[in-house]
């Protein structure tokens, strides 16, 4: 891309493929757009998954925590006949089964899965202990005792059974849920070990394969701004309210707006999209002494 990252702002939502980390992808993304470009992601994927991964560009990155990113939906591999110390096909085995997984033996135990569970993350895995990722220490020879935590998972679902006895099972969970764990475990309660093989993250958020661009599609843009989707996209389940045109010195100022200096309506304290001249101004909230801003985005 020609010129400089100045005045680019969106979400650019990217069709991660296997084998670059999230970190490569935005590394690649700042490199296009130039000297002094802001890109950070909306939640990591791992290597060797693929999948929309949605990038924050520019002042974006002010509304990460509003975006709506609690629910995801993957579809997995789930192979059944070994388990591994990664939980995964690239791990080395930890066990073998001594008996087929059937589709009937699947569905008996998933669900058991669905709900509020709890996950015992992996140690093979970008989670810190002591400043240090624990996937560093699993190469260290470090074992450590995980607690483990709660997770959301709204639904799964067997897709189809392949020939060669792996299932394609379609997870819909919050964030925070480890798929290839949750591989494991449905393994582990069937009585047949698995572990997780292919992912995809096909939706995130408000984000769907349909909004995604691929690394080549990135690298052939001639302006990165158009592939952008607007900053205000992901924040469509909070309430908008507009700033009247006779206010705009008040609100680039970030004072407290009166009443009569804004329309439409929000409950006190809820974060709301606010507008001005048909803009996204930023994130406010209605207090008791008026509308403030939490996260300003005009220049």
């Amino acid at each position: 891309m020609s010129g400089t990252a100045e005045g680019v702002n969106g979400f650019l939502c990217v069709l991660k493929p296997p084998g670059m980390t999230s970190s490569d992808v935005v590394v690649r993304v700042r490199r296009k757009l130039g000297k002094g470009a802001r890109v950070g992601h909306a939640g990591t994927l791992d290597p060797e998954a693929a999948g929309v991964l949605p990038l924050m560009i520019g002042k974006a990155a002010r509304l990460f925590d509003y975006m709506v990113d609690k629910e995801k939906t993957y579809v997995a591999q789930l192979v059944p006949g070994f388990a591994t110390d990664t939980q995964d096909v690239h791990g080395c085995v930890t066990a073998r089964a001594q008996q087929r997984l059937t589709r009937e033996m699947l569905e008996q135990v998933l669900p058991q899965f669905v709900g509020e569970i709890a996950q015992i993350p992996p140690m093979f895995s970008a989670l810190k202990r002591g400043g240090q990722k624990l996937c560093d220490l699993a190469r260290e020879g470090v074992e450590l005792e995980i607690e483990p935590r709660p997770v959301q998972v709204f639904s799964i679902d067997v897709l189809r059974e392949a020939q060669d006895g792996s299932f394609l099972i379609r997870v819909r969970c919050g964030r925070g849920t480890y798929i290839r764990t949750l591989c494991h475990d449905i393994g582990r309660a069937a009585g047949v070990p698995c572990c997780m093989g292919l992912l995809l993250r096909t939706q995130t958020g408000s984000f769907t394969l349909d909004d995604t661009h691929t690394i080549e599609e990135i690298d052939a843009a001639q302006e990165l701004s158009t592939l952008l989707a607007p900053m205000d996209r992901p924040l469509a389940h909070l309430p908008a309210l507009t700033i009247a045109p006779a206010a705009e010195r008040f609100a680039r100022n970030g004072n407290v707006l009166r009443r009569s200096q804004f329309s439409g309506e929000a409950k006190p304290g809820e974060s709301a999209r606010l507008y001005l001249n048909g803009q996204l101004a930023g994130i406010g909230h209605i207090g008791a002494e008026g509308l403030r801003f939490d996260a300003m985005l005009l220049s």
